[in-house]
């Protein structure tokens, strides 16, 4: 029997079985995902991310970040209260937010582990190129929609599959962590369940609107 889908569970159809890369598509908000008997194990998860080369002076990453970082200068003053969520070994977003004057709080399940800055609420999240990692991805939306204060933002930064070529040729799918794949319509999905009241998507950023 085919698993159910971690964000609706609804049924799901085989999609994606090759040797390194099984996947399978949601029939019902098509997201896409690895069943949960090939994810790596926590140790190997965090040992992977550590050897991400994330320095925060890198002018490359800064400008890998820098959809979310621009969007949230345009959309919210020094005095609003952020949190980067899934912030990793180098967090990028928060330093040069900070360095324009923001008061940003870092939270990442294996480098910044801070449960007391989730029982808090902000003007803005920031979650960049997080959400493809999520093992519970209804858990963690559940939780990022209950972090945000009215008129809040979600800023979330992922590769969408949307057709672009054929998905067993596609480079994102290649991570080992990368267990859940978004499609457009997984994103209104999202919009719906959770009640956001607008979603902007512009490539790979993607805001919810509280």
């Amino acid at each position: 029997m085919n698993p159910t889908c971690p964000l609706c569970q609804s049924k799901s159809t085989l999609f994606c079985d090759k040797p390194k890369h099984l996947f399978y598509k949601c029939d019902t908000c098509e997201g896409i995902f690895r069943p949960k008997h090939t994810f790596l194990t926590a140790e190997e998860e965090k040992l992977h991310y550590e050897k991400h080369n994330n320095d925060v002076f890198d002018k490359r990453y800064q400008a890998f970040v820098s959809p979310i970082v621009e969007a949230i200068l345009h959309d919210f003053s020094p005095d609003t209260q952020g949190l980067d969520f899934g912030s990793g070994t180098g967090p990028v977003i928060a330093k040069m937010l900070t360095d324009k004057g923001f008061q940003v709080q870092n939270y990442d399940l294996f480098f910044a582990n801070e449960p007391s800055l989730l029982d808090e609420k902000y003007n803005y999240v920031s979650c960049c190129e997080v959400m493809e990692h999520f093992h519970q991805p209804y858990k963690e939306f559940e939780l990022l929609k209950s972090l945000l204060l009215p008129k809040g933002k979600l800023y979330c930064k992922t590769e969408i599959f949307n057709n672009q070529k054929p998905f067993e040729n596609w480079y994102y799918k290649d991570d080992f962590t990368h267990v859940f794949i978004y499609q457009p319509k997984t994103l209104e999905w999202i919009k719906s369940e959770f009640s956001f009241s607008n979603l902007i998507v512009k490539e790979k950023l993607i805001v919810f609107e509280n």
